[in-house]
């Protein structure tokens, strides 16, 4: 009887029709079961050769916000993912492309958001819905942590960041503003001094531009 082929990891993968190369570590897009959905977004952890020759991956999910127990809330952004605690195997055949999964500092950094960009804050666990961390910092009147989606303007004074409609402004009156003083620190300016305070250019934060 012939011996069956072991099974042996590949240092990398090249996706079909393409000359991407995937290898541990990445980030990749994979076909999802309906095709009105987006592709499921996972880490490539382990990259190997089957016994029937297939090559398969072994990956951890990426949760979209929706896809989580309590759903997608105001703070989410468009291109928030959470990482999973879910593992999985997959053909490799279904890497549709490769995308990135920057830190949540990182990406806020970005000039231009590309269509295959996106970022995580949260470890998700997928069997009891717990975050980790499970408390982040908030911001605004409305106490919501940082949607890098929203337009936001920062006060001069006490250096918080509010949204526009939070504080009675639009979008457009915030981008014209020269400058910005949340109602808490023009009430105690009003009550400590009887004379203007000259006040330096506010500090507004425009929604990721994505190309």
């Amino acid at each position: 009887m012939a011996k069956r082929p072991e099974k042996r990891d590949l240092p990398l993968y090249i996706i079909t029709g393409t000359t991407k190369v995937v290898r541990v570590g990445d980030c990749v897009l994979m076909r999802p079961s309906e095709n009105d959905k987006a592709p499921y977004v996972a880490r490539v952890e382990k990259i190997e050769a089957g016994s029937n020759n297939h090559t398969y991956v072994h990956v951890t999910w990426y949760y979209r916000p929706e896809e989580s127990m309590g759903g997608r809330r105001q703070f989410h952004g468009s291109k928030e993912l959470f990482l999973s605690d879910h593992h999985d195997v997959q053909s490799a055949h279904t890497i549709e492309g490769k995308c990135t999964v920057h830190t949540f500092k990182n990406y806020t950094k970005l000039e231009n958001v590309g269509p295959d960009d996106y970022y995580c804050r949260f470890e998700y666990k997928a069997a009891t819905g717990a975050f980790m961390p499970d408390r982040v910092a908030v911001y605004c009147k409305c106490e919501m942590p940082y949607n890098p989606d929203d337009l936001m303007v920062q006060c001069e004074q006490c250096k918080d960041w509010y949204h526009p409609a939070c504080v009675g402004l639009t979008s457009e009156q915030t981008k014209q503003l020269a400058d910005f003083v949340c109602s808490d620190c023009s009430s105690s300016v009003k009550k400590s001094v009887n004379t203007p305070v000259p006040l330096s250019s506010g500090k507004v934060v425009p929604k990721r531009q994505k190309r």
